[in-house]
């Protein structure tokens, strides 16, 4: 199916409750703020969320997370400087944290891509985040078996994108946005520009068409 070019509301309005929504973003660093928005204005609900942090400020997830529309999160750094509305919210027991190591989340986001059905990690061993998961002693080393992600829709941000859907991103705000464009069973992509078939280098595209369902067009963008 060819990627679509849709408004930000239209391409969220695929979210359904109960859905998994991936969110690229390292803190601010790519997190898809237009299409928090649209989500926030869809009155989806009852979320699983994964990402990398649980939201910043007053904006983008956190906003999500502040008004009691997610019920789970699935991330490696829940709790920063100003995470407050995360704090908030997990101190009152209204949402749920599944607390996973940053290199265990990327290859779990991953080997959804993949099709792989489970790995095997030394990360995480003989902590409390290993405590109901199978181990393994290989070649005499203990490992933590693995599961990937089971993500329904990603919304991930991008620098620009071609007329065909082709992305590539700017500098680290590409974080985790290939992998989630890659595991998803719909990527909803917001772009800052959008330009003619031809203008992207083949060799810099990042995430190929192919990865992409809907671009957004991110607001001020061109």
């Amino acid at each position: 199916m060819a990627t679509e070019f849709l408004s930000a509301e239209l391409a969220v309005s695929r979210i359904k409750d109960g859905d998994t929504v991936a969110a690229s973003g390292f803190g601010l660093a790519g997190q898809p703020l237009t299409l928090f928005d649209a989500l926030v204005e869809s009155g989806a609900k009852d979320l699983t969320i994964v990402a990398n942090n649980a939201g910043n400020g007053d904006n983008g997830l956190a906003r999500l997370v502040g008004m009691r529309r997610v019920r789970k999160v699935v991330c490696s750094f829940p709790r920063q400087s100003d995470s407050h509305q995360f704090d908030e919210v997990y101190r009152a027991g209204d949402i749920e944290l599944e607390l996973v190591p940053q290199g265990t989340l990327a290859e779990r986001i991953r080997a959804q891509g993949a099709g792989i059905g489970a790995f095997y990690t030394p990360t995480g061993v003989g902590t409390p985040l290993c405590e109901g998961k199978e181990t393994r002693e290989i070649n005499g080393t203990m490992y933590v078996l693995e599961y990937p992600t089971n993500i329904d829709v990603a919304l991930v941000h991008a620098q620009t994108a071609d007329a065909q859907g082709n992305v590539v991103y700017r500098k680290t705000a590409r974080n985790f946005g290939p992998i989630m464009a890659m595991a998803a069973r719909y990527t909803i992509i917001e772009v800052n520009d959008v330009v003619t078939t031809g203008q992207l280098d083949p060799e810099s595209i990042v995430t190929p068409s192919i990865f992409v369902d809907a671009i957004v067009r991110a607001n001020g963008g061109k």
